[in-house]
């Protein structure tokens, strides 16, 4: 890993966005990307950290695009009743002036699995601005501190993930089941009546 970043620190603020866009727009199995750009300025430290958060900001969203379109895809091996579902919790967020802004910037500045949020937007065909601008949002400020503070947290927590694989599988496994959880939702009752209940999943189209 550390001869991929010496390789790509070599093309400066390009190589740290193209890397970002390509790690974002895979949906499992990826390490936390700010440890990626603590990373870079470890090894580069002319990389000016308000920068480096900002481009890396900019190449995570492009990646999370890429990531909510061709998620839509799954979308097709839903039954109909859960792509109705889907559809109220969609219009819901529509409804709300700041519904995107404020639900991708939760993800994004905090540990919450927004890889899974956008694999959830894409079953939504969620069309909003607003929900790629709080990711942006988020990403930004959260990127900056973390490259601020990287000389304390960073080696601690690549020796956490290069020693357990355990844990990555783990996390992308509760996303997955996060991901059926809310697509399992009946968000018609739980919006309107404030009752919580599941639908049975469809996926009889495999």
């Amino acid at each position: 890993m550390t001869d991929i970043l010496e390789m790509l620190s070599e093309f400066s603020y390009f190589g740290v966005f193209f890397l970002l866009i390509g790690i974002n727009a895979i949906p499992i199995l990826m390490i936390p990307t700010w440890m990626i750009l603590a990373s870079f300025h470890a090894l580069d430290t002319s990389f000016d950290p308000l920068a480096l958060a900002l481009v890396g900001a900019t190449g995570a969203t492009l990646g999370r695009v890429f990531l909510k379109r061709y998620s839509g895809f799954f979308r097709r091996f839903m039954g109909k009743e859960q792509q109705s579902n889907l559809d109220v919790i969609g219009n819901f967020l529509n409804k709300k002036r700041f519904g995107y802004l404020i639900t991708s910037f939760i993800f994004a500045a905090t540990p919450l699995p927004d890889n899974i949020l956008f694999v959830a937007y894409g079953m939504m065909k969620a069309k909003s601005f607003g929900l790629y601008l709080g990711f942006w949002l988020g990403r930004a400020i959260s990127y900056y501190i973390m490259i601020s503070i990287s000389n304390v947290v960073l080696v601690p927590f690549l020796q956490l993930f290069e020693d357990k694989y355990v844990g990555i599988l783990l996390a992308d496994g509760v996303g997955i089941g996060s991901v059926i959880l809310f697509s399992c939702i009946n968000w018609t009752l739980l919006i309107t009546k404030r009752q919580f209940k599941l639908i049975k999943p469809k996926i009889w189209k495999l």
